[in-house]
Formats: structure tokens, sequence, C-alpha cells
């Protein structure tokens, strides 16, 4: 498994932030989950399936802020089909842990009635966030609406949902980098990583629900 590569600032950073939402002194381990080569492969599988499934159809992408947006921006630059981008933003999430309760901070500004429209989701853990967007949006009468995410982890799921575009599956514990974060922080690391006090990571709560 290849390690942790930051800067030793930018992995004290890490480690302070998570003995901060860890609670604990215990040494913090860093992993390298997925890499550049592969995220990018996995965001030019998506495009592929959702052009030939949407071909000669125009399509609406409502963003999932802030996690989805550097998955976003690679994936709508590889998607043949002529589309709409919007954005949603939604709050739940506190450091590591999650509230268990969604708001919606910044809704979409898109009429959306009888047109085809896809979530784009950084990752779907317990889905209970992505449900009550779900919801929300099917309120407005889309003629269809589906989810794509890059990353797929079932370990908690809370509710039945499903993704009908998935890029990549992942039983792992918390994850950084390629848009998602802790506390706000290394969204922009170019390969995504696992966060943990063990070697399993499994102390720590996933990042998005």
């Amino acid at each position: 498994m290849t390690h942790f590569s930051l800067s030793v600032i930018e992995q004290k950073g890490v480690i302070d932030s998570l003995k901060r939402a860890l609670r604990t002194d215990k040494g913090i381990i860093c992993q390298l989950v997925y890499g550049k080569e592969e995220i990018t492969a996995a965001v030019q599988r998506l495009a592929d399936a959702i052009s030939s499934d949407y071909a000669g159809q125009e399509l609406l992408l409502v963003i999932v802020l802030k996690g989805a947006f550097f998955f976003a921006a690679d994936l709508t630059r590889r998607l043949r089909l002529p589309i709409e981008i919007d954005f949603v933003k939604l709050a739940s999430y506190s450091g590591g842990e999650t509230t268990g309760r969604v708001k919606i901070t910044k809704d979409i500004e898109a009429v959306i009635a009888g047109r085809n429209v896809l979530v784009v989701e950084d990752i779907i853990d317990t889905g209970i966030t992505l449900n009550f967007l779900l919801q929300h949006l099917a309120g407005r009468g889309p003629k269809s609406l589906k989810v794509c995410t890059l990353i797929d982890k079932r370990q908690r799921r809370r509710v039945d949902i499903t993704a009908d575009y998935t890029g990549l599956f992942c039983n792992r514990g918390f994850l950084i980098g390629y848009g998602l974060d802790l506390d706000e922080r290394y969204r922009a690391l170019e390969a995504i990583y696992e966060v943990g006090n063990s070697p399993s990571c499994g102390g720590l709560n996933d990042n998005s629900m």
C-alpha cells in the first residue's frame, strides 16, 4: 500500500485535524486508495455510459457542492451531450461525524419539470443526504431523475439507495482528496487517500452521506 506523500507541514495539518476529530493521540495512518490514473479512467467510463444512455437528449446536471465539484468538472468535459449545469449545497456533516439532519443551504435555480436530471455526487455513504435531495427534486416533476457518483461506499448505508452510475466502490474509512475534505481542507489533492488511527482506519466515519 502506498503511503501518504504530502509535505511535512501538510501531513502535520492532517494529523492535527484528525486528532481533534478523533479526540485521540494515537498514530495517524494515511494511505493511497485511488491514484490519479484510476480516477481518470473511472470518470471516462462514467462519461461514456452517460453519453450513450442520453444520446440525442439534453441533460441537466445537478452538482452537489462542495465535494463533487472536482469530479463534476472532469466529468462534464468528457460528456458528448448538450448539458446544463446547476448546483445544490446541503449541510449535515461536521468534522468526521454526521448530525443526522439535512438542510439545503443553496438550492438549484433551474426549472427541472419535464427534464432529464442527473445528480452528481462525490461519494454515497449512509444515503441520508442523497435520499433527502432526490425527494426534494422529485417533487418538481423531472422527466427522469438519476444519480451519478464517483464513489459508492455501502458499509454504513442507512437508506436503500443505489446510484445509476458508479465509478468506484470502496469499503474503507474516511477519505480525502479529489474534492473530499476534512474540515474543508485537502480537497485539491489529485489522488484519494484514506486517513485514520489504525491500519484499517475503521475508527473513523466517512465524510459524505
